[in-house]
């Protein structure tokens, strides 16, 4: 070893070095120059010498955590790396990489920068060093296309950097379609990818070539998947590359889960029979996170946070880059163009949600990573993963309506994990403020609400049988007992998986006559395959189980000027696609009409087929598209913080004045809602009369009650007109006078709310409601009976409309049980009606029902009361009427009108 330099010599350390045992010295006593010519001892070093001190001279830049790990485990090219680098890997890094080398598969627990994808990653890399293998090696499957792209770049990065000949590629909707080909024929060693593309190589007839050489999964943001139909698609096929490929490992990467033992079990499942751990790194700086402060008037109702715009623009200023997350594409698309009206400096700031087109999102990601944005406007498309670093700044536009979802966001910001994470909340109204307040005790414990993974369902199997039949012939035995490896259906019995093959072969009982939905034959051996070549094209055009409202593309034009009397020319061909939006929209246009997308003002030409012509235009009071998809529940865990806080006047002093003040003039005009109790108000306002209660359960949950409560209502003679639902309150309106039936006893709150409501009640409502068809239209796309797209066209959402309507109609009345029938009212209950919740809701409260009649409007109902019957108004004219109109309500409230 040379004698340090004097400067050297400032950041030399001697350190004491443990006994190793003599057989892990491969690739010790190294030494590594660095550019500056300074002279470092790997850290490894001190796994060969026994007892021995050790002088060696280490960077200035050594980050904290640097520790005597054990490299030798490591190849020395990468030992190498990480000593140039000035780095060392984690403990729980080489847990992972521990784990593997037991053969066991791995579940690994760890907050967010901590630096779990390197973790999953390891046992690759240091395999293929170590290896001469010839296909695919590892399968990395993200939940988003920008996840995979971004995990790609920061692994060829280190892989180019080390010189290994290991090639990385992706394979996502945006590939094209000769380098997805190609990839089938020539895998790389590494393919990134998503569930839909896994789902797609597994259903082609050469998979068992592709997966045979298989050695690791890598399954990354787990929790985002399990709790979907994505998740149990994603399992089945997991189920099958388990059977491809014998000697799989899979390793999971999750930061936020309620519960990592069921996360354990579903990726234990399709390996059975050899171990799992369940890993679990520790530390981590908290976060810091603080809700905006303003002076501004906090706005009753609404979702736009306009009032804060101003100061979340001089927030922008004062950091690097910030990112600005919002819960739907529409408020994406306000908070954007509200940042834009007041950024007099012309500051990057960019827009990225997943309607826009495949260009201009990776446009916005690419300037992210070049570190030119000051600010990005974004949905949960970049909630996942990425690493941003330059991101110093996150901001909750909105409450966030999940803890989990929370410390999700947070970690965007300084994505290191000896580095806290900062974060504002903005409410975008009063109710908003406790909910906000809610989550800040949520983070600050750790807590997670994450989703517990879901049990499997008929029209997902039915996708994947179809697929496998599209791979190759099968036998019903195997594929059952294959199909059982996948944990969302490990208790799948053997009569219902007879019943989803029966619907996949012939469509049923009710459609076996039609030719069209035989998909599916018999072969003399017994064993199933596809009727034609042309559903196996079907299949693969149609994959998938994301189902949004039919989307139309949205193409610029030039803009159609004409005179008057003259008609306007017609709408010329080609024209930059802007990116997609949901088809009900546009019935709602006229041509001229004008709205926001992408960050920009366009005018609405006219469409034709599956595409709606925009020009450029100039307007004061643009539409916002207002998207069906993207909305998030809020948690039940956030739900029962915001009744404590109600609850509990001491915790009132640190929520806003004004929230203060309308918190205690409910408690002065009427009463409090109580943490276990249900308050309910009633009281008389013009012609009508009102009740309105306070579950705080979430919009699905309170439309579902609304629905049932209305029915009851009209049983009881209250002549009930409307109801309305927000996330936290519940408004009824009718004929009736509401208070009078129930001092008088003919109406009976507690009979009212009743658990027997989701009986024979809510049977019947279905049996009434437009939502089933919704629904059952959904499943139907998912199990292959309806397609959405042809080849070279795709049906508009018209079309399946009608086309899901006429099915439903036909196995509604000839086969009420039919497979896809169970499926629809499984999908009504667990996510469109939150049955489940409901129904814990209403045990909760029984006995403890409080009702308060009043002779006026209350303070708290005054948000709820805003959303009866109000005029879809845009700009700044809504805030402008929403405020007047919330003035009066609280006038009334007061008793000063």
């Amino acid at each position: 070893m040379r004698k340090p330099t004097s400067s050297e010599s400032r950041t030399s350390r001697t350190i004491t070095l443990p006994g190793r045992s003599p057989s892990r010295r491969s690739n010790l006593g190294r030494s590594y120059s660095l550019r500056d010519g300074s002279l470092i001892i790997a850290p490894a070093v001190y796994c060969a010498l026994s007892d021995h001190i050790v002088s060696f001279v280490i960077c200035r830049s050594l980050p904290r955590f640097w520790r005597s790990f054990d490299l030798a485990e490591l190849p020395a090219i990468i030992a190498d790396w990480f000593a140039t680098k000035c780095w060392a890997p984690r403990q729980h890094q080489l847990d992972v990489l521990e784990s593997w080398q037991a053969g066991a598969s791995a579940l690994l627990i760890a907050p967010t920068g901590a630096g779990k994808t390197l973790a999953g990653f390891l046992p690759s890399l240091t395999d293929l060093v170590q290896s001469d293998h010839d296909g695919l090696h590892t399968l990395y499957i993200s939940p988003l296309k920008a996840l995979a792209v971004d995990v790609q770049r920061n692994l060829t990065g280190p892989i180019d950097e080390m010189g290994l000949k290991i090639k990385v590629e992706t394979r996502t909707g945006d590939t094209p379609a000769s380098k997805r080909a190609r990839q089938r024929a020539k895998p790389p060693h590494i393919l990134l990818t998503t569930p839909e593309q896994l789902c797609l190589l597994i259903s082609h007839p050469h998979a068992e070539l592709f997966f045979g050489s298989l050695k690791r999964i890598v399954l990354d943001e787990l929790h985002a998947l399990v709790t979907s139909k994505r998740g149990e698609l994603l399992s089945l096929a997991l189920a099958r590359i388990a059977t491809l490929a014998p000697d799989l490992q899979i390793t999971a990467l999750s930061a936020t889960v309620a519960r990592p033992d069921l996360l354990r079990d579903w990726i234990a499942q399709p390996v059975s029979g050899k171990p799992t751990h369940l890993l679990e790194a520790s530390g981590g700086a908290p976060p810091v996170l603080k809700i905006l402060e303003t002076e501004q008037r906090l706005p009753w109702a609404g979702h736009s946070a306009n009032y804060a715009h101003a100061e979340l623009y001089e927030t922008i200023k004062r950091h690097r880059t910030t990112l600005l997350f919002v819960n739907t594409r529409s408020q994406a698309e306000l908070l954007f163009q509200g940042l834009w009206a007041v950024n007099e400096e012309l500051l990057p700031i960019a827009l990225h949600h997943g309607s826009l087109s495949v260009e201009q999102r990776r446009k916005v990601e690419t300037a992210m990573v070049a570190g030119t944005l000051k600010a990005v406007v974004c949905t949960s498309t970049l909630d996942l993963g990425i690493d941003w670093g330059d991101v110093d700044l996150v901001v909750q536009v909105g409450a966030p309506k999940g803890s989990s979802r929370m410390l999700q966001r947070i970690g965007r910001a300084n994505h290191r994990l000896d580095e806290p994470s900062k974060a504002m909340l903005v409410p975008s109204n009063r109710f908003e403020v406790l909910e906000c307040e809610a989550a800040l005790e949520a983070v600050a414990e750790r807590h997670q609400d994450s989703e517990d993974p879901v049990n499997g369902g008929y029209d997902v199997l039915a996708q994947h049988i179809l697929g496998m039949a599209c791979a190759a012939s099968f036998a019903a035995d195997d594929l059952y007992a294959e199909i059982r490896l996948a944990w969302p259906y490990r208790d799948l019995e053997r009569s219902q998986f007879d019943r989803v093959l029966e619907f996949v072969a012939t469509g049923g009982y009710a459609l076996k006559a039609y030719e069209r939905y035989a998909r599916l034959k018999l072969t003399e051996n017994g064993t199933w395959r596809v009727a034609n070549p042309q559903v196996a094209q079907q299949y693969r055009l149609n994959i998938g189980t994301i189902i949004e409202e039919p989307m139309v593309r949205v193409r610029l034009v030039r803009s159609r000027g004409f005179k008057k009397g003259q008609s306007k020319s017609p709408i010329g061909a080609g024209g930059r696609v802007l990116g997609e939006m949901e088809e009900y929209f546009f019935g709602t246009l006229l041509v001229g009409d004008t709205f926001m997308f992408g960050g920009e003002i366009v005018a609405f030409e006219g469409m034709r087929d599956n595409e709606a012509f925009v020009s450029r235009a100039q307007a004061t009071n643009p539409k916002i598209p207002s998207y069906m998809g993207g909305k998030f529940p809020l948690s039940t865990y956030l739900a029962d913080r915001v009744r404590r806080i109600m609850d509990t006047p001491a915790d009132w002093a640190k929520l806003p004045e004004q929230v203060r003040d309308w918190l205690a003039l409910q408690r002065d005009v009427s009463v409090m809602p109580k943490r276990d109790s249900l308050l309910v108000e009633t009281f008389p306002r013009g012609a009508q009369n009102y009740l309105v209660c306070y579950p705080f359960e979430g919009r699905l949950a309170h439309q579902t009650l609304g629905m049932l409560l209305t029915r009851r209502l009209e049983r009881s003679r209250a002549r009930p007109l409307g109801f309305v639902a927000s996330e936290y309150a519940l408004a009824i309106w009718g004929l009736g006078d509401l208070s009078a039936l129930i001092r008088t006893e003919r109406l009976s709150l507690d009979e009212l709310f009743s658990e027997d409501m989701l009986g024979d009640d809510l049977e019947a409502w279905l049996d009434e409601s437009a939502l089933m068809k919704r629904t059952f239209r959904n499943c139907a796309i998912i199990a292959g009976l309806i397609e959405r797209r042809h080849p070279g066209r795709e049906k508009s959402g018209r079309q399946i409309t009608m086309s899901s309507d006429l099915i439903y109609d036909v196995l509604y009345q000839h086969e009420p049980d039919h497979i896809l029938i169970q499926a629809t009212r499984r999908d009504a209950a667990r996510g469109l009606l939150d049955i489940e919740r409901l129904g814990d809701m209403l045990a909760r409260i029984r006995g403890h029902i409080v009702h308060k009649p009043l002779n006026r409007i209350s303070p708290l109902a005054v948000p709820v009361m805003l959303d009866i019957g109000k005029e879809p108004i845009f700009g700044e004219g809504r805030e402008s009427a929403m405020a007047d109109a919330a003035d009066e309500l609280m006038r009334e409230a007061l008793g000063q009108s």
